[in-house]
């Protein structure tokens, strides 16, 4: 199987064998001294400041989306929310759910944020905002650094969403003041899924201190306690986090951050040049590295996808509603090499040639 899906990725051998093992217990110094590490490097990776702090939950990107809803606004922020696709949609769906005051700045598919798009926000009392930085329905990336100044232009309080963008597009808590930063195990993390991880800026912590969140499993505070002596409140999916540990190490060890980014910005760049002579078009004006979407001019894209993963056993991400026809998503992130590429391009020429694209 070669996997080019945005998540489940491919995972390095070292992490695959620590899947295989049997589960060790956790409620002791061994497991607090991997967890302690984990959020060292995790504050490390995102380039925050040490009076940080990181909180691991046992769930999906998701439930690290609505930990943080829950945990840093209440009923008397009200917040921007970037929506352009399923995922920007999630977080207005989160807010509505928890009575957070809202508002939506809805953006067409694949399109990027301008400033004359957040200048329109200024000076409206926001003390919130909400973005998915790389929007994985489409696969934009969105102008960090001017959502960056816009907040701080404003003295709002900056939640990103990392999930797919994390290791693959550059972020920095302290030089862009992000006051959160969400992501995931599955993406360039390249680990299984299960496991999402929330660092939190000293102004986040305030927040979370000074608030009340009414649920048992997302409470921050009582996260934090535990992390504080490198547990956590309920038992978390030991084994991910164990591979996580081993993943971090390895990042680091191979040149850390910068060369992961660069390493994954290399197969993204290689794969697009690549398919320019394939009836393909790329449609997204702000490309993020982990991810490209793909428009058919000729075939059905929900014929390639099932072709390739019948025929090939190579996966990529199909399309679900008005474009499940019409688009598909090629992931760049986890263990991928050029050769892999060649694979893939192959393998369209090869559909080419049989007249399916």
């Amino acid at each position: 199987m070669l996997n080019f899906t945005v998540g489940p990725v491919m995972s390095s051998d070292e992490v695959l064998k620590i899947g295989g093992e049997q589960t060790p217990y956790f409620r002791n110094d061994e497991f607090s001294q991997v967890m302690l590490e984990n959020e060292k490097l995790m504050k490390e990776f995102v380039y925050a400041d040490d009076k940080s702090r990181v909180v691991f939950i046992t769930g999906s990107g998701t439930a690290a989306m609505e930990a943080t809803v829950m945990n840093v606004f209440n009923e008397d922020d009200r917040v921007l929310v970037v929506n352009g696709g399923g995922f920007g949609q999630r977080f207005v769906d989160l807010c509505r759910l928890h009575d957070i005051s809202y508002d939506e700045i809805k953006l067409d598919f694949g399109c990027d944020i301008t400033k004359e798009i957040l200048d329109s926000y200024s000076d409206k009392g926001y003390t919130g905002f909400l973005v998915n930085i790389c929007e994985t329905s489409s696969g934009v990336y969105y102008n960090l650094d001017l959502i960056s100044e816009f907040c701080k232009n404003n003295n709002i309080f900056l939640v990103v969403d990392a999930i797919s963008s994390f290791l693959a597009n550059p972020l920095n808590m302290v030089e862009q003041e992000i006051d959160v930063v969400i992501t995931g195990s599955q993406k360039a993390l390249a680990c299984p899924p299960g496991i999402s991880v929330i660092v939190l800026s000293e102004d986040a912590l305030k927040r979370v201190e000074n608030n009340k969140c009414k649920c048992m499993y997302f409470d921050m505070q009582d996260a934090l306690k535990n992390g504080e002596r490198g547990q956590t409140p309920f038992t978390p999916a030991v084994g991910i986090l164990l591979q996580i540990n081993a993943r971090l190490k390895e990042i680091k060890n191979q040149g850390g951050v910068e060369s992961e980014i660069k390493r994954i910005s290399a197969l993204a760049s290689d794969f697009r040049n690549r398919i320019s002579v394939l009836p393909f078009e790329i449609k997204t004006q702000s490309l993020s590295n982990s991810v490209t979407a793909v428009f058919c001019s000729s075939g059905s894209a929900k014929e390639i996808v099932d072709t390739l993963k019948f025929e090939y056993d190579i996966w990529i991400n199909p399309n679900g509603g008005e474009l499940a026809d019409r688009m598909f998503r090629v992931g760049h992130i986890g263990d991928l090499t050029i050769e892999d590429n060649d694979k893939l391009i192959e393998a369209f020429h090869d559909l080419k040639d049989r007249g399916i694209i």
